[in-house]
């Protein structure tokens, strides 16, 4: 799965019913995030946090997919585990959880380590998550360990950034960018354009190699 490479449709079972990737993406974006397997500590946490940040991912007209290689019905008793320890989840459980009991998804998908990537009968699904443009491209994509949880707040902010330079290609997000923050100009636009791209102004950074590329604004 490289980046901006299609991510295949798919069929399967979830918690929600029958899923079929594409149409149920429509024309939002997507997360699909694997984890190792039901009744698993890190696992439990990370699936409550996104649950109950669920409205946020709304907000930015994203979708939650999760997807494990155990059975359905281990998803539906793993839920409600999930719902009592994370007891601020409103509700019914927010997004559906795939089933891959034989974890073909995850091996098509690459969401299985070195070690067992040639060994589908017995290898656990990593922490991998996609994010899926509307277009069902491969926009990011994060590789995590078993024994390490994700961080929702840089879910969200990837996306942010994403979705403005999807509005604004003129703009990239410099490191450990936030909504609000100054954004950097892509190298490639004059000079000469800069005041009708970015009205409201652009400040340049001055480097002892005499060379000016770092152009930032807070006009996007």
């Amino acid at each position: 799965m490289r980046l901006n490479s299609v991510v295949p449709n798919f069929e399967a079972n979830s918690t929600q019913g029958p899923i079929n990737l594409y149409d149920w993406q429509g024309d939002s974006w997507v997360v699909l995030f694997s984890h190792p397997a039901d009744f698993t500590p890190v696992c439990t946490t990370e699936l409550g946090r996104l649950a109950v940040h669920k409205p946020h991912f709304e907000k930015r007209n994203t979708k939650l997919l999760a997807l494990s290689v155990d059975q359905l019905d281990d998803h539906v008793d793993w839920v409600n585990d999930i719902k009592s320890y994370c007891r601020d989840i409103p509700g019914d459980f927010p997004y559906p959880i795939v089933a891959d009991p034989d974890r073909s998804l995850a091996v098509q998908l690459g969401m299985i380590d070195e070690e067992g990537k040639d060994d589908p009968a017995n290898a656990m699904t990593i922490r991998a998550l996609y994010v899926i443009s509307p277009d069902h491209r491969l926009r990011l994509s994060m590789h995590y360990p078993t024994s390490t949880g994700r961080n929702v707040d840089e879910i969200l902010r990837v996306i942010d950034s994403l979705q403005l330079v999807d509005r604004k290609p003129e703009v990239v997000t410099p490191a450990n960018w936030v909504p609000g923050d100054k954004v950097m100009i892509v190298p490639t636009i004059k000079d000469e354009d800069l005041p009708k791209l970015f009205p409201k102004g652009v400040d340049k950074v001055s480097m002892p190699s005499g060379k000016v590329y770092v152009r930032t604004t807070t006009d996007y």
